[in-house]
């Protein structure tokens, strides 16, 4: 009789909904992990949160922005870049290149612009400033990434970590658990349909 209601229990809709919901959440935190840490590492890239509205709508505030190194002959009109604002400063900005010069030494310059401004900005960007293009970016992240800077960015992935492995270890003892009774279920239904 325990045997039914355990199965009931396991099977019913609130628990493929529960079962459905945690799935969708362990996956969900998975990506989000992969997109924001584990792939800007295994690229070389770096991750940036969009402030101001000057690339709106691309860019919105709060966007989190992954950008990834760039060589001087793959910069082309049209590209959002992350440059710093004078060489060696780390404040940055993430324009669009809407043109580039050449010098009579030789060395070119790009012009930028905000997608939002009328205006393109005041000075010249140089190749030695720019960190990278935009490889990919992700809509209100960004918040997230400015609060989590530092010891706190380690302790949340640290905690985030330990609770998916946590989770997984879990399910799994539960799958071992639930086979084991199934086991002994089978077992002793065949000892007393041998004993009638």
């Amino acid at each position: 009789m325990t045997d039914a209601l355990d199965k009931d229990e396991n099977t019913g809709p609130l628990w493929w909904i529960g079962s459905m919901f945690t799935w969708a959440l362990l996956f969900a935190m998975l990506a989000l992990l992969t997109v924001t840490i584990l792939i800007p590492a295994v690229a070389g890239g770096e991750r940036f949160t969009v402030l101001t509205g000057s690339m709106d709508p691309t860019y919105p505030p709060g966007t989190l922005i992954v950008v990834e190194p760039v060589e001087p002959d793959e910069l082309a009109i049209g590209m959002p870049v992350t440059y710093q604002l004078r060489s060696g400063d780390p404040t940055v900005v993430t324009h669009r290149i809407i043109a580039s010069t050449q010098s009579a030494k030789g060395g070119r310059t790009y012009i930028t612009q905000g997608d939002a401004n009328n205006v393109p900005d005041e000075k010249p960007v140089l190749y030695e400033q720019i960190r990278g293009r935009v490889r990919y970016s992700i809509p209100y992240l960004g918040y997230v990434n400015n609060w989590l800077t530092g010891q706190q960015r380690s302790w949340t992935v640290g905690i985030v970590a330990i609770a998916l492995f946590g989770y997984a270890a879990t399910l799994f003892a539960g799958g071992i658990r639930d086979n084991r009774r199934e086991k002994a279920t089978a077992r002793a239904g065949g000892v007393d349909d041998a004993t009638r």
